[in-house]
Order: structure tokens, then C-alpha cells, then sequence
């Protein structure tokens, strides 16, 4: 049910004898190899949702947590590393979020990561791994005395697909490797020895979630991957070595002790870390999703890849925000260009929704890329369809950075990312001090998490067998 340890080579078995504690789940290669006290990670949020505060506050308490480093600056970016760092020190865990985008912006990433010695990245929204990802993967990869092959940078890919998965489980691509040794990114060496690792050392299984989804059953999931990660163990022994771990509806005791009972290697949360004190985003959003249920979520438009059909799950309890950008694509799908919408229809969408003109917001969106990414503009401009659609977008964007800032006057519009599993968490704090946001931390959840799931399967073990009906 675990992979083999990556510490000692051999198969634990999956939960022996009685009284487990909650350092006793998953992979002892994950706590070591992270230096965590459990098998257990906080995830990404975009735009640092997941802040410096939260993954200092797991550091810590000997936990790992991912800072989310997707759609900041590199000046950000640098200065909020800075600060973890000086916070933490060398030798408390914490990683970063490298998030699939334009090849520059990886690259430009990487070089950061690199620069100032982030030793762990999460690896999100890959499809297929990229010449920064490989870059990053092999930068100071070598062979110890033993023979054995060591990648000090190391890398938790998350996936929903299998194809995912197994691009993940494979060695870095020859062709990008070689590509990378031509132009002196990596050494001769490294790419010698780039056919011994996998592209990962953690793959998450990433089922129905908060923000982006594919919406995955991880009943379904979670197996699937495992299955692949035995089958390709035969043929590359590195496959056999990465963990696999579950996230995605990751917010009880319950959730957790399931994901380790179908063998996880390490659960990963994500949306209840987003109802913390830590959390960077807005007391007004926070005291929103304390009161979440799970059905209160519902699937609208990813407004980074609006014109794919992507979806992404978001909080729909009290607000607009869900039926007015499913209104919008609804739109895009059904014209070519904003002179097709009827006079009620346009009227409409500029007051009730994007709350000024289509010319206004079209200004907006031209000083934001004239400079930085001038072809925007120029394809918009020849393209009627695409400028509807980013001028659609642009809500989306102003109803994350509302929520953010905890915009008073855009309430209704808000977008918080967030799946099922806060609901449940919610439901099992009521009645409780940490029912108040105010009083929960994103350590404590994960200790809530662990320590209730070890509770649970210790007594699943001591459960009288069932006698069968006469």
C-alpha cells in the first residue's frame, strides 16, 4: 500500500499493530526527506494566498508547506523568499510554487529558485514537463561515491491526468536535455545522468479541488496513478522510487485516513489553509468561507484559460460572482465580437457586471500589456472574439483582487477559489473555538488532520470481524 521507503529500500507494512501515531502515516522517505514531522504538505495559492506567514508558521512546526509564487512579480517573488528564508533558516522545510506559463516567465522563475538555493518546488498545471522544469530538476545533479544519483532540487508535481502522471514519472526528455546541454544551461554531467532520475520525487494525485479542477474523483484517481507508478517501476526503477500523494478534498481526519488506507504516500490540503489567520487574503473573504458548506461551491470559468473551457471551483454561498462569469462565457461562446450583443444585453454587462464601459475596461487592458506583451494587443485588435474575451476576462481579474483586498463595495463579485472539503472542516469546527477563522492556523489544521487519522485507523484495527447473517 506505501512505495518503497526511499531511506531504506524496503516496503513498510501499511499499519501495523495498534495506537499509530500521526508521524506513523505515509512515507517515513517523505518526512525524511523533507525533514517533516509528517506526511503531510500545505499547497500552493495563487498570488500568495498561501503567504509567507503561512509556510513560515508550518516551517516552524516541522511542516512543509508551498509558498504561492504564481502571479507575483520577480520582485516579489525574490523579496518574499528572502523573507521566508530569514525566517526559517537552512534547515526547516518550505517550498515554492513553479506554475506552468510562458516559457520566459518559467525561466525567469527558475533562475530566482536557483539563485537563491530553493531547494523544494511544487510543479502545477503541467501537461507536459518544459526546458525549465528539466533545467531545474537536473541543476547540480551527481553521483555519490555509492554510484547512487542525487538531485538536490526537489519537485512536487501535481496532476489530474495520467498522462501527466507519466511524463512525471519518466526521465527528463532526451531531446530538451540535449537542447539544455548544447547551450551550456546544464553541464555535460548532469545530462549524462539525466536517464537515472525521474522528473519528481512527489507526485500528487490531484482530484476535485478549489481553483482549478478537473474535477477527479480521487477514489478513482489515486489508484490509477499507483497503478501506473508500479507498472513503470519495472522499466525504471526511478519511477518506483517517487511518492505518490493525494490532495483534493483533503479537510478531515476522515478524507486523510482514506487517502492513506488506498495507499498515499502524504495527503496535501489546500482550501481549508485558505480560512486561516496566515492566509493572504481578505478578512471579508475569510469570514465568507468559515461559513462554507460542501455544497456550496460551484464550477465558473478559469479566467486564465477562459477561451479552453477550463473550470475552476469557487465559493458560490451569498455571492454574484459565480452566475455573472457564467453569464460571460455563455456570451463569448454564443457571438464572435462585443457589436454583436443586443442593446439590453451590452447594457447590462457594462453596468451590472463589469460596472464600466467595454472602452474603459479595453483601456485598462492596453496599458496592462502595451509594454510587456505588445502582441496581446495587436492579435485583440485584428481578432473581434479575442477581445471579447479578455475583456470578459478582465472581471475575473478585478473579482480575485477584490476578494484580496477585501473590497467592501464589490462584495457580491467576489472570487474565492475553494472546494468540498472546507465545508466539511467547517462542519466538524462548529461548536468550537476554531469555528472563528480568527482562531485557526494552518499547523493546527494539520494536526487535527494527522492525529485524527491515525485515531481512526488505529481503531479500525482492533474492529470485531463481522459475523455473517444465518
Amino acid at each position: 500500500m506505501h512505495s518503497p521507503d526511499s531511506t531504506s529500500g524496503t516496503r513498510a507494512a501499511p499499519f501495523p499493530g495498534s495506537g499509530l501515531r500521526p508521524e506513523d502515516l505515509g512515507s517515513a522517505g517523505f518526512r525524511a526527506g523533507h525533514s517533516a514531522a509528517y506526511a503531510y504538505a500545505t499547497g500552493s495559492m495563487y498570488k500568495a494566498i498561501a503567504s509567507v506567514d503561512l509556510v513560515v508558521r508550518m516551517g516552524r512546526a516541522g511542516l512543509l508547506g508551498y509558498f504561492g509564487a504564481g502571479g507575483l512579480s520577480d520582485e516579489e517573488l525574490v523579496a518574499s523568499i528572502r523573507r521566508i528564508r530569514a525566517e526559517l533558516g537552512d534547515h526547516r522545510p518550505f517550498g515554492v510554487n513553479l506554475l506552468s506559463s510562458r516559457p520566459e516567465r518559467e525561466e525567469r522563475s527558475v533562475d530566482v529558485y536557483l539563485a537563491h538555493g530553493v531547494r523544494r518546488i511544487e510543479a502545477a498545471s503541467y501537461v507536459r514537463v518544459s526546458p525549465a522544469l528539466v533545467r531545474y530538476r537536473l541543476t547540480g545533479a551527481h553521483r555519490d561515491r555509492d554510484g547512487s544519483v542525487r538531485t538536490p532540487n526537489l519537485i512536487m508535481a501535481k496532476v489530474s491526468r495520467q498522462e501527466a502522471a507519466e511524463a512525471f514519472l519518466s526521465p527528463p526528455p532526451a531531446a530538451i536535455v540535449r537542447d539544455l546541454a548544447a547551450a551550456g544551461r546544464i553541464t555535460p554531467h548532469e545530462a549524462e545522468i539525466a536517464g537515472s532520475v525521474a522528473m519528481c520525487d512527489d507526485l500528487c494525485a490531484e482530484a476535485d479541488s478549489g481553483g482549478h479542477t478537473d474535477q477527479r474523483p480521487m477514489i478513482a484517481l489515486l489508484p490509477a496513478i499507483l497503478t501506473l507508478r508500479e507498472r513503470m517501476a519495472f522499466t525504471s526503477p526511478a519511477a518506483g522510487r517517487v511518492r505518490i500523494g493525494a490532495a483534493g478534498g483533503i479537510g478531515t481526519p476522515e478524507a486523510a485516513a482514506a487517502a492513506f488506507v488506498m495507499g498515499a504516500d502524504f495527503v496535501l490540503t489546500g482550501s481549508v489553509n485558505q480560512c486561516t489567520v496566515e492566509a493572504g487574503t481578505s478578512d471579508a473573504a475569510k469570514d465568507l468561507l468559515q461559513h462554507a458548506r460542501v455544497q456550496d461551491t460551484i464550477l465558473v470559468p478559469a479566467g486564465d484559460m477562459f477561451e479552453l473551457g477550463t473550470k475552476a471551483q469557487v465559493l458560490r454561498r451569498g455571492l454574484f460572482f459565480p452566475a455573472r462569469a457564467n453569464k460571460l462565457y455563455e456570451l463569448w461562446l454564443r457571438h464572435d465580437s462585443l457589436d454583436e450583443l443586443d442593446e439590453d444585453t451590452a447594457d447590462h454587462v457594462q453596468r451590472r457586471i463589469l460596472g464600466r464601459s467595454f472602452d474603459e475596461v479595453w483601456q485598462e487592458i492596453k496599458s496592462r500589456y502595451v509594454e510587456s506583451r505588445p502582441a496581446v494587443i495587436e492579435r485583440a485588435e485584428q481578432d473581434p472574439k479575442r477581445r471579447m474575451a479578455l475583456t470578459f476576462t478582465w472581471y475575473f481579474a478585478r473579482a480575485t483582487r477584490a476578494a484580496m483586498e477585501g473590497d467592501a463595495g464589490s462584495r457580491v463579485d467576489f472570487q474565492i477559489p475553494c472546494g468540498p472539503a472546507l465545508g466539511a472542516l467547517n462542519e466538524r469546527l462548529r461548536g468550537t473555538p476554531q469555528e472563528d477563522w480568527r482562531h485557526r492556523h494552518p499547523d493546527d489544521i494539520a494536526r487535527l488532520i494527522m492525529t485524527g487519522a491515525a485515531d481512526l485507523l488505529s481503531r479500525a484495527t482492533h474492529l470485531p470481524t463481522p459475523v455473517a447473517a444465518a
